[in-house]
């Protein structure tokens, strides 16, 4: 495996644990009937909250192959949902018009409780490392908490943070944060939003208002809506993610705490159903622990490598 695949092993050893242990009980009977396999396929990738119509297409995708007399017809299940899964998620990972226009605006949005914030430091920190200027605009101003998270995980990745007094408009800060990022030449902006739910309608309209103040500075701005998800909400994240994208024109997903949830399914069906691509992934707590999403290693650390 690729150093970048064993670093995804590791973080997904518990995410796939759903699915792996679920396709190795399929095969400790002797001689299961490929029926009996692809029924309990099924709910292996249930219980791994595939969801019901991304669990149909990979149990279609396992239900043509054609295993040689004496195979090992594990290994070729595995092979053909390792297929089918790269297939799902390609076109996942960073986008790759990023920092063609600078500075690059990426407009991060979620439900509270998400790990919205520490993403943001997370990228910030990660765009610093790869010597770009980065500025975070802190357009939540209704948790007073808020700056003060974003100032401690900006001071670790030393980045500046441009803020106004609690309860200023959020457009204003983000007008203002991005006129600083353009007048300082800087590369990237990340602009931190308050948390919200869904359902709130003029919480969502905020988040319309805040994406045409900055294009009033920036024609081309945002150039990226970011959605941070916690992958431990499974199921429940797609009508966020719907939500979200109808207020808002999601264009990524940064999908958090993937290392702590047995169901790593949630990828396939948000990728499945919604068509956004996931950018990140949570796999630690660490500052290093966002990552950009690779499609091989998370079929490999999902599924496990095949028995040779």
């Amino acid at each position: 495996m690729s150093p970048v695949s064993i670093a995804w092993a590791a973080g997904l050893s518990r995410a796939g644990r759903s699915l792996r242990d679920g396709i190795n009980r399929l095969f400790t009977a002797a001689g299961p009937d490929r029926g009996a396999i692809l029924d309990g396929l099924e709910t292996a990738l249930l219980e791994a909250d595939a969801g019901p119509d991304t669990a149909a297409d990979l149990v279609e995708a396992v239900r043509s192959v054609r295993i040689p007399e004496g195979g090992d017809e594990a290994a070729a299940v595995r092979v053909a949902l390792k297929e089918r899964i790269r297939e799902l998620l390609a076109g996942c990972g960073p986008d790759p018009s990023a920092f063609r226009e600078k500075p690059w605006v990426v407009l991060v949005v979620g439900v509270n409780g998400t790990g919205k914030t520490t993403t943001i430091g997370k990228l910030a920190h990660r765009f610093a490392a790869e010597g770009r200027k980065t500025v975070i605009a802190a357009a939540d101003t209704f948790r007073p908490a808020a700056n003060e998270q974003l100032a401690v995980w900006a001071g670790r990745a030393g980045v500046p943070v441009i803020s106004q007094k609690p309860g200023a408009d959020p457009a204003s800060v983000a007008f203002d944060a991005l006129d600083h990022a353009v007048r300082h030449g800087a590369d990237a902006l990340l602009v931190d939003t308050a948390g919200r739910l869904q359902t709130k309608v003029n919480l969502m309209e905020e988040l319309r208002k805040i994406r045409r103040v900055i294009a009033k500075r920036m024609p081309s701005a945002p150039h990226e809506t970011l959605l941070v998800m916690d992958a431990t909400t499974g199921q429940n994240g797609l009508a966020q993610a719907r939500q979200f994208t109808e207020a808002a024109g999601v264009t990524g997903i940064a999908l958090t705490k993937l290392d702590g949830t047995a169901r790593g399914g949630v990828v396939l069906a948000i990728r499945r159903t919604l068509g956004i691509p996931i950018r990140w992934a949570g796999l630690g707590e660490g500052i290093e622990d966002l990552r950009p999403f690779d499609a091989e290693a998370f079929s490999e650390g999902i599924l496990g490598e095949e028995r040779q």
